[in-house]
């Protein structure tokens, strides 16, 4: 190995910032700074010794250079030549001199100056095998890359030969090959020679498999580029050829064979004649060309004249329904006239129908059963999301990667002209500048007009009338009202706990056993479980928590046959707690006492109905009306109307008539962080104000729904199947309908309207009279708050023991 010297000494030198190169020793360099505190230490290096410290920045800006985004190492230079130009830049000629490193950055006055320890790495002047041997392999390098760069001169190669130097040739190469700032950097930045030139190899090796992989790339794409001219001419001197012999075109007359056997429509054949003349006309390769094909393909694609044979048969479409769904009757009953009709008028045309409810009630997957029923092939348009009215119709095929729109897509995927088609979640829709959808959709969902839907990328009519068009959607607040027009709606409401555990045991648990690789005998879920997680581990109005639950279930069977080497596992009722953990739900019970001011009433949820006790509180003051427990806008004028109303009848019922005056009000809606709206809780409000005002308990075992008016009337209410069915589950005995509302008495589940007790009611006073207690109690004495202090309402109502309210995030409709 070669003997190495030293040379150190430390200096000072105001900093001249490179950007995008590096200095080297040996090496004269020119470059321009245009940063002042650059320009500044330039000036005064040449005033005097003409010594500088060149460094580079480690992450460039535009603006003036920081002392924290510069490198450590540099290179001490003498300034040749410094020139202003036009432009107010310097122009600076240098020669490196040596290698330094950064003790410490300073700002003198408006420039930088560096404290450096100067270092060079001599070797003695013997030749050794090891230097010569280092060397060779630099020039190696250099001579495979030098291939690749072809803009390296051979003046440089032979430069580069001619130097006996290790650490010399080392800064050479760099400062003429290497391209990438940071790479220049860590050449400068190692001391030791034979170390530089051993990094400088690295790096060309790199440098030279990069530039090959990029070379290689290059060849393949200009390789793909000759073979496309290369088809190109040899199909045109083709078409040449065969034009002169007289053999036409055969992807022509292909083309215009197709279009005969399809037997289209007159407007379609001449249409689609016409496109295939223009494609005859255009050059092969052309993208005219590409789209015609495009075209042609897509539009002989569609099913124009092919349909399935529809089943007529009512019974076996009823044994159908029945087998795939518990419970929806009235969707049932309606395919089932649909079917009974188009046997007796094949030609009637399709009615469209809406499913309305909420999520899992089973709007989708009816609509497969209607499908399977009616013998008609199945296809679903999801609409979630869609906001281009172009989804719908397509687009015009000229533009660049056009199609056609969903419903012809989807006519194309299925094969057949009289389909099902699903529009799923039509609610959905939304629109923006490119259109509205749900307008586009106007057309395709009307019989009178469907018959001629022009789809924007086909531009022929296409027959939509025997489509059998089922649209699905959880609530019609956001579906306008021309396309609500246009649909015969269907509403699905919640499922009863008995509807529940039938879908459980005849479809779910059997779905899930199958998926999860186990049979009956292997796990069994008896029917008390199944109740059990109905009622306390799921609250919805569909079943998909439920079939989640029997799924976790299945997974912890099927864990439990595996590890504890089981072969049959039952799950009862008090074995979910292991299994689901603790129950989710508790059911909600009425209060076992008669109370002042507090009522029962019934609500409406997504996930059914509810028992929602609303409470009033009488207290000393100055008339103010407070309305707590999350509110909305209605309810709230429900309370002020059911207050004008006890004014009113105020003298009937032995009130004072100036309470509205020396009494303030407090009317409160239990789980306060559940919002709730709607205006069927006026008849509760109304009790529970008179039973406070006059003391009068309010019987524990009737609950209560119904809208009023300022002159005591009770309005019809929606949701009393869900609002009576959890009346039923909480113990009521009795519940307060409107008198308008029993023509929906047989809508309810049958064991619920057996077990209850309807009291129909059109008048308030009804209802007073029905709720009430006779005989008033005796309250107890309560402090007297004063005047200014603040009245802690919890403190002094007195509404008997308080009730343990669960935490729900469900909004209630009341």
């Amino acid at each position: 190995m070669p003997n190495y010297f030293e040379k150190v000494y430390e200096t000072t030198l105001p900093v001249v910032v490179l950007r995008d190169t590096v200095a080297y020793p040996a090496i004269a360099s020119t470059f321009e700074v245009a940063d002042k505190a650059s320009m500044s230490a330039a000036e005064v290096a040449t005033a005097g010794s003409s010594r500088v410290f060149l460094v580079a920045e480690s992450t460039p800006t535009t603006e003036e250079p920081k002392i924290s985004g510069l490198y450590k190492v540099g290179c001490v230079a003498r300034i040749k030549q410094s020139i202003r130009t036009p432009e107010g830049k310097l122009r600076i000629l240098a020669e490196g001199q040596t290698r330094a490193m950064v003790v410490a950055y300073k700002t003198t006055g408006d420039y930088i100056s560096a404290d450096l320890m100067c270092k060079t790495i001599i070797l003695d002047g013997t030749s050794d095998i090891v230097v010569d041997a280092y060397m060779r392999e630099a020039i190696l390098a250099l001579e495979k890359i030098h291939k690749f760069l072809p803009h390296i001169s051979d003046e440089f190669i032979i430069a580069a030969k001619a130097i006996k130097n290790p650490s010399l040739l080392a800064d050479f190469i760099a400062s003429g090959i290497l391209v990438k700032t940071s790479d220049k950097q860590r050449i400068l930045e190692q001391f030791d020679p034979l170390e530089r030139i051993m990094l400088l190899v690295r790096i060309l090796e790199e440098e030279h498999e990069l530039l090959k992989c990029e070379y290689d790339i290059h060849a393949k794409v200009q390789e793909n580029l000759s073979r496309e001219r290369r088809d190109y001419y040899l199909r045109e001197q083709m078409r040449v050829i065969e034009d002169e012999l007289g053999e036409g075109d055969n992807e022509i007359e292909e083309y215009q064979k197709k279009i005969k056997k399809a037997h289209l429509p007159p407007e379609a054949q001449k249409k689609l004649l016409k496109e295939t003349e223009r494609l005859s006309k255009v050059p092969y390769g052309s993208a005219e060309a590409s789209v015609l094909r495009n075209y042609l393909d897509i539009c002989l694609e569609l099913p124009w004249n092919k349909k399935t044979r529809e089943r007529a048969n009512v019974e076996a479409a009823r044994k159908i329904l029945n087998a795939d769904h518990d419970g929806l009757e009235k969707v049932k009953e309606r395919i089932l006239e649909f079917i009974a009709v188009k046997h007796l008028t094949p030609e009637l045309k399709s009615q469209i129908i809406c499913l309305v409810g909420p999520p899992g009630v089973g709007k989708t997957s009816v609509a497969a059963s209607v499908a399977r029923a009616t013998g008609r092939k199945y296809v679903r348009v999801a609409l979630g999301g869609m906001r281009d009215e172009a989804d719908i119709r397509g687009h015009r095929k000229t533009y660049v990667g056009a199609m056609p729109g969903r419903i012809i897509a989807a006519l194309a995927q299925v094969g057949v002209k009289n389909p099902l088609i699903l529009l799923d979640e039509i609610d959905k829709l939304t629109a923006d500048a490119h259109g509205d959808p749900a307008s586009a959709l106007l057309e395709v969902l009307d019989p009178e007009q469907n018959k001629n839907f022009r789809d924007h990328f086909i531009e022929i009519p296409f027959d939509l009338s025997e489509c059998l068009f089922i649209t699905t959607a959880n609530t019609l607040e956001t579906v306008p009202r021309p396309l609500i027009d246009r649909m015969e709606v269907i509403e699905l409401n919640t499922y009863t706990p008995l509807e529940k555990f039938n879908i459980a045991k005849n479809h779910l648990i059997g779905k899930q056993l199958k998926r999860h690789g186990l049979s009956r005998r292997m796990l069994k879920i008896t029917d008390d479980a199944i109740r059990e997680i109905i009622a306390s581990y799921t609250r919805e109005a569909g079943v998909r928590n439920l079939e989640r639950a029997i799924a976790e279930l299945c997974r912890k069977a099927a864990k439990k046959i595996v590890t504890d080497n089981v072969t049959r596992v039952v799950i009862d009722k008090d074995d979910l707690l292991s299994y689901l953990g603790v129950p989710k739900f508790t059911s909600e019970r009425i209060p076992p006492e008669d109370l002042v001011g507090v009522a029962n009433g019934l609500a409406y949820t997504e996930a059914g109905g509810d028992i929602l006790k609303i409470e009033a509180a009488v207290l000393e003051g100055t008339g103010k009306l407070e309305l707590t427990g999350s509110l909305g806008e209605v309810m709230k004028e429900s309370a002020q109307i059911a207050v004008s109303y006890v004014r009113s009848i105020a003298k009937a019922y032995g009130i004072d008539p100036e309470f509205y005056r020396t009494k303030d009000l407090h009317i409160h809606a239990p789980e306060g962080a559940v919002p709730k709206d709607g205006p069927s809780a006026g008849v509760t409000m109304v009790t529970a104000l008179v039973s406070a005002l006059t003391v009068r308990p309010v019987r524990h075992d009737i609950a209560m729904t119904g809208e009023i008016t300022l002159r005591g009337r009770i309005l019809p209410v929606g949701g009393l199947k869900e609002k009576t069915l959890a009346a039923y589950n909480a113990g009521v005995k009795k519940v307060i309908i409107p008198a308008e509302n029993q023509r929906d008495l047989e809508e309810i589940d049958k064991t619920v309207r057996t077990s209850l007790c309807f009291i129909p009611c059109s008048d308030v006073a009804e209802v007073l009279d029905t709720a009430l207690l006779d005989a008033p109690i005796v309250l107890p004495e309560l402090p007297q708050p004063k005047k200014q202090d603040k009245i802690d309402v919890g403190a002094i109502a007195p509404l008997g023991p308080a009730a343990a309210y669960e935490d729900s995030s469900e909004h209630y409709g009341i």
